[in-house]
């Protein structure tokens, strides 16, 4: 992923990245009003109809302070035109990031005013995430669209790792009147999940997500979330030098091998871990080829079937496994 455009000096440096794939399709509510238009991020809720939002209207010298609030929650810039990819991005965004109450913040700049940042930005939109004052991914129109709230989820969860889960106040209020109906309420047991996460509980997570598939088998959100915890449950503190020296020193230890791949998931090199699982597959037969393969599907669906890589990694699979 290339490097955000006016990036403050200061947010530089290492930073983990986000996969910008999401595996669920959380599609928003179609034809959403934009939020209202704000020259800068505002912490007082603005007058009118509507109900609280936390998506702004920004200006591209104010991409500093920005970076400075992602202290506090996450921050998406999305530089966009006034094309209808940057309006769906937009108007999916805004309904995603809303849905989380003040979790993170969606900064909009219309790089028509900006030649030089459109120009640097290159194909529109684009959208770069920073957490806790660094750049930690960035996606643009190749991104599937109905994906993007499955990204803000990604990206929040990344954030609860890093301790990073203030609540910030609204930011002013989304057009009310005769307008589509709000989005749903997130379900309990996710919303349960999610404060488990917010807390670092993550057995508190898996638990609620388990309940949620037990009353509901088909709820393909709540195991991608159990999978995702999970995922984290087993990356947790890792000394990633220490795992990857094991993996090295024993290419035939199936465990050592998952660890890896689950940290290079976790980091974005997504790709990475495919291979090395597929890999190790089709060069031990017996269970621990069962093993890893069955790691490996856990991994597709954290990555999400529509993501090409998963279908490329697929492929190779069935080549190692017949």
């Amino acid at each position: 992923m290339s490097q955000p455009p006016h990036t403050d000096p200061s947010a530089s440096g290492s930073a983990r990245p986000v996969n910008a794939r999401g595996a669920v399709d959380l599609s928003s509510l179609a034809g959403t009003p934009a939020a209202s238009s704000q020259s800068q991020p505002s912490s007082q809720g603005q007058g009118g109809e509507g109900r609280d939002t936390w998506c702004v209207s920004a200006q591209p010298q104010q991409l500093q302070q920005l970076v400075q609030l992602s202290a506090q929650a996450p921050v998406l810039v999305l530089l966009h035109g006034a094309d209808e990819t940057s309006a769906r991005f937009r108007s999916t965004l805004e309904d995603a990031v809303d849905a989380q109450g003040g979790r993170i913040l969606l900064a909009a700049i219309d790089v028509a005013a900006s030649p030089e940042l459109a120009q640097q930005a290159g194909q529109l939109p684009v959208v770069t995430a920073f957490l806790a004052g660094q750049p930690i991914g960035e996606f643009d129109a190749s991104a599937p669209v109905e994906q993007l709230p499955q990204v803000v989820t990604q990206i929040l969860q990344l954030a609860t790792q890093n301790g990073v889960t203030a609540t910030l106040p609204p930011q002013g209020k989304r057009g009310g009147g005769e307008g589509p109906e709000q989005e749903p309420e997130m379900p309990p047991l996710h919303r349960k999940a999610h404060e488990a996460l917010e807390a670092g509980d993550y057995e508190g997570a898996v638990a609620a997500y388990e309940q949620a598939i037990k009353e509901k088998p088909d709820d393909e959100e709540a195991k991608l979330g159990l999978a995702q915890v999970r995922l984290m449950q087993r990356t947790q503190d890792v000394d990633l030098a220490a795992v990857r020296q094991r993996a090295a020193e024993n290419p035939d230890d199936v465990q050592a091998q998952m660890a890896v791949a689950d940290v290079d998931v976790l980091g974005g090199h997504v790709e990475d871990a495919f291979t090395r699982l597929v890999r190790f597959i089709q060069a031990h037969p017996g269970p621990d080829r069962e093993t890893a393969r069955k790691h490996l599907v856990e991994l597709y669906s954290i990555v999400g079937d529509s993501d090409p890589r998963v279908a490329a990694s697929r492929k190779k699979l069935a080549s190692a496994l017949f």
